[in-house]
């Protein structure tokens, strides 16, 4: 009996010790894997980013301005600061994410390029490269960005793995698992868009000027969200806000940069989705429910299962990214009179911010990739007929591509002819059943023609002379909210 005893606990014992074996060794390979996945990519890291999740607690926790907050919640809503702080505990934790390397760039990457490649064709075009390689070591640099798709997160991300990593500022629309986890290995942060609460805002603000401080750089959608009918949205400045005031200590004014990141597609994902959200909120159409709108994605997912089985599956397209110009801020706290910002009224102050935010938000306009499905979609706006010659409609995109061109548009492959634009055009829309063949021309279906002003509003800004047309013609002009 007592053999027997001390054999099952030497074979447990023997387990346990391969175990610790099996996760030391497995540990040290890990580390292997993400160094080599570094050495690789080659990208501009904050070591700050490498802190653990727990000292970066701990710091804002001494935060004087938080405590000052905590104090002021408590007298305000007659609750023990106890309590107060464990609230900002469960917002601390809430935020603040962790960094892991081999989940950032060898799973993460690696996933990115199979569903990337598997939707879209992917192009990345710099308006200066040599400008963004001459930054400085120090700088601080936030990359600001239109938003047209939740992919947008996974597009930047992939087209500049090798050359930063950017810790984003997420939505409440990714805190499910495992999205939640994943976003939070990349080094994401999540904030609450429409959570008013002084003492959660002050968290979140003192932990943007913390990582904003270390140097980490950031990714924001200055918009606040998704854009429902195409067109760029007024910036929001909230969080510019916050990172701009680090420049309360002079030193670093000189190292602020921003950089205008310009995104479009020629199929987003959810764009149906969205069109049908502007509609609902308007009162002219129903919002769906959950359970409808998952029996919708798993309709989608199984026709394009189906698709792939039989070998008719085809990509969406272009996804394209623009990187614009770098924007040094430091001229632009001299211009604002540099200590003299932050003596101002808090309204003036965010005036002249939501200023450089409004800037910032046209340089990414000017730069918005334009691709064949927007291009077409506003020739066909323009014409402004349920029947459009194959001929006329070609004209239209070549006039249009010529004024894009002569303005500086950042039109992809603009040296293609024009046919071959318009075939890959034709190609979406027509799976889309926007538009069908028909004798020498085409026709215009009435239920596809949001999706034509959607997609035309993205480069309608860009069009010159043809702007006002493309405007006025506008299915979704009666459908905007007010913003």
């Amino acid at each position: 009996m007592i053999q027997a005893v001390m054999w099952v606990a030497g074979s447990l014992l023997a387990i346990l010790v391969a175990l610790v074996i099996l996760l030391v060794a497995g540990r040290g390979w890990l580390r292997r894997v993400a160094a080599r996945a570094i050495l690789r990519h080659r990208p501009r890291i904050s070591r700050y980013k490498f802190t653990a999740k727990p000292y970066i607690a701990a710091e804002l926790l001494r935060d004087e301005r938080i405590a000052e907050a905590v104090r002021a919640h408590a007298a305000e809503h007659r609750r023990d600061e106890r309590e107060v702080w464990d609230t900002v505990g469960a917002y601390i934790d809430e935020i603040v994410p962790f960094f892991n390397v081999f989940l950032t760039y060898k799973v993460g990457i690696a996933l990115s390029r199979v569903l990337l490649d598997t939707f879209y064709k992917v192009s990345v075009e710099y308006a200066a490269p040599q400008a963004i390689r001459k930054l400085p070591r120090d700088s601080v640099v936030i990359y600001l960005m239109n938003h047209r798709s939740n992919a947008d997160y996974v597009l930047v991300s992939f087209v500049l793995a090798g050359e930063v990593s950017i810790s984003y500022a997420v939505g409440e629309w990714a805190r499910a698992f495992p999205l939640e986890y994943f976003f939070k290995s990349f080094g994401s942060y999540f904030i609450r868009r429409r959570f008013r609460e002084p003492l959660y805002h002050r968290v979140l603000e003192r932990y943007v000027q913390l990582i904003t401080r270390n140097g980490v750089t950031q990714g924001i959608f200055p918009e606040g969200g998704l854009t429902r009918d195409g067109r760029l949205l007024p910036a929001k400045i909230g969080l510019l806000d916050y990172i701009i005031g680090v420049a309360r200590d002079p030193a670093y004014r000189e190292r602020l940069h921003i950089v205008p990141v310009a995104i479009n597609y020629d199929r987003v994902l959810e764009d149906r989705s969205l069109l049908l959200e502007l509609a609902s909120r308007e009162g002219r159409a129903r919002r769906p429910g959950r359970i409808a709108q998952m029996r919708e994605v798993g309709n989608h997912l199984l026709l394009n299962l189906g698709r792939a089985a039989t070998r008719r599956f085809r990509r969406y397209g272009r996804a394209a990214v623009t990187v614009g110009e770098p924007l040094a801020l430091a001229a632009w706290f001299a211009a604002e009179g540099g200590d003299a910002l932050f003596a101002l009224p808090r309204p003036e102050r965010l005036a002249r911010v939501q200023r450089l935010a409004d800037d910032a938000l046209a340089r990414i306009g000017a730069i918005i990739p334009v691709t064949p499905v927007p291009l077409a979609c506003a020739a066909i706006q323009s014409l402004d007929a349920d029947f459009i010659p194959r001929q006329r409609l070609l004209d239209r995109m070549r006039e249009m591509r010529e004024v894009l061109v002569e303005l500086n548009g950042r039109v992809l492959r603009a040296d293609r002819d024009i046919e071959e634009t318009f075939e890959r055009a034709f190609r979406m829309l027509a799976m889309r059943k926007v538009l069908v063949a028909s004798g020498e021309g085409y026709v215009v279906l009435k239920r596809g023609r949001p999706l034509v002003s959607y997609y035309a509003n993205s480069i309608a800004h860009l069009l010159g002379p043809f702007e006002a047309g493309v405007r006025e013609r506008d299915a979704l002009q009666a459908l905007v909210v007010s913003r």
